[in-house]
Protein backbone atom coordinates (compact mmCIF):
# COMPACT_ATOMS: atom_id res chain seq x y z
CA UNK A 1 0.00 0.00 0.00
CA UNK A 2 1.42 3.57 -0.94
CA UNK A 3 1.22 6.24 1.47
CA UNK A 4 1.53 9.78 0.05
CA UNK A 5 1.57 12.88 2.40
CA UNK A 6 0.97 16.45 1.33
CA UNK A 7 1.88 19.53 2.30
CA UNK A 8 0.98 22.91 2.33
CA UNK A 9 2.70 26.00 3.20
CA UNK A 10 2.51 29.53 1.52
CA UNK A 11 2.46 27.74 -2.46
CA UNK A 12 4.89 25.46 -1.38
CA UNK A 13 3.69 22.01 -2.26
CA UNK A 14 5.61 18.73 -0.91
CA UNK A 15 4.39 15.21 -1.95
CA UNK A 16 6.49 12.13 -0.45
CA UNK A 17 5.74 8.93 -1.30
CA UNK A 18 7.32 5.84 -0.38
CA UNK A 19 9.17 5.42 -3.83
CA UNK A 20 8.94 8.70 -5.11
CA UNK A 21 9.72 11.95 -4.26
CA UNK A 22 7.93 15.70 -5.51
CA UNK A 23 8.42 18.97 -4.68
CA UNK A 24 6.64 21.45 -6.47
CA UNK A 25 7.52 25.31 -5.40
CA UNK A 26 5.51 27.78 -7.09
CA UNK A 27 4.50 31.81 -6.81
CA UNK A 28 1.04 30.62 -7.54
CA UNK A 29 -1.08 27.53 -7.01
CA UNK A 30 -0.16 24.06 -8.57
CA UNK A 31 -1.83 20.82 -9.06
CA UNK A 32 -0.14 17.73 -8.49
CA UNK A 33 -1.90 14.34 -9.80
CA UNK A 34 -0.57 11.10 -8.83
CA UNK A 35 -1.97 7.92 -11.10
CA UNK A 36 -1.01 4.17 -10.77
CA UNK A 37 -2.79 2.30 -13.58
CA UNK A 38 -4.88 -0.39 -12.09
CA UNK A 39 -5.55 -3.87 -13.84
CA UNK A 40 -7.88 -4.26 -17.14
CA UNK A 41 -11.34 -5.32 -16.89
CA UNK A 42 -12.65 -8.24 -18.58
CA UNK A 43 -13.71 -7.71 -22.11
CA UNK A 44 -17.45 -7.38 -22.15
CA UNK A 45 -19.54 -10.32 -22.94
CA UNK A 46 -20.73 -11.09 -26.52
CA UNK A 47 -18.35 -8.18 -27.82
CA UNK A 48 -15.84 -9.45 -30.52
CA UNK A 49 -14.22 -6.81 -32.80
CA UNK A 50 -12.02 -6.89 -35.46
CA UNK A 51 -10.27 -3.84 -36.53
CA UNK A 52 -7.88 -5.56 -38.67
CA UNK A 53 -9.55 -3.63 -41.97
CA UNK A 54 -9.53 -0.31 -40.41
CA UNK A 55 -9.38 2.88 -42.89
CA UNK A 56 -9.70 6.35 -42.03
CA UNK A 57 -13.60 7.47 -40.30
CA UNK A 58 -14.68 3.87 -40.34
CA UNK A 59 -17.79 3.48 -38.59
CA UNK A 60 -18.44 0.42 -36.26
CA UNK A 61 -21.09 -1.81 -37.28
CA UNK A 62 -22.61 -5.41 -36.27
CA UNK A 63 -21.68 -8.00 -38.73
CA UNK A 64 -24.37 -10.95 -37.74
CA UNK A 65 -22.58 -13.93 -40.00
CA UNK A 66 -19.25 -13.41 -38.36
CA UNK A 67 -20.73 -12.24 -35.27
CA UNK A 68 -18.47 -9.68 -34.56
CA UNK A 69 -18.21 -5.94 -34.95
CA UNK A 70 -16.38 -4.27 -37.28
CA UNK A 71 -14.74 -1.19 -38.65
CA UNK A 72 -13.82 -1.38 -42.69
CA UNK A 73 -13.79 0.43 -45.39
CA UNK A 74 -17.42 -0.93 -46.17
CA UNK A 75 -19.33 1.52 -43.41
CA UNK A 76 -17.37 5.09 -43.06
CA UNK A 77 -18.87 8.60 -42.47
CA UNK A 78 -18.66 8.97 -46.60
CA UNK A 79 -20.85 6.38 -47.52
CA UNK A 80 -23.23 7.21 -45.01
CA UNK A 81 -23.35 10.50 -46.25
CA UNK A 82 -23.65 10.08 -49.94
CA UNK A 83 -26.26 7.60 -50.57
CA UNK A 84 -25.86 5.46 -47.72
CA UNK A 85 -28.29 2.71 -46.10
CA UNK A 86 -28.77 3.17 -42.38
Amino acid sequence: MNSVQITETKNTISVNETTNTVTITEGVAATVQIVVEGPQGPAPAGFIFDGSNKVNDSVVYYHSTSGTFKADATTTKLTLVNGGNF
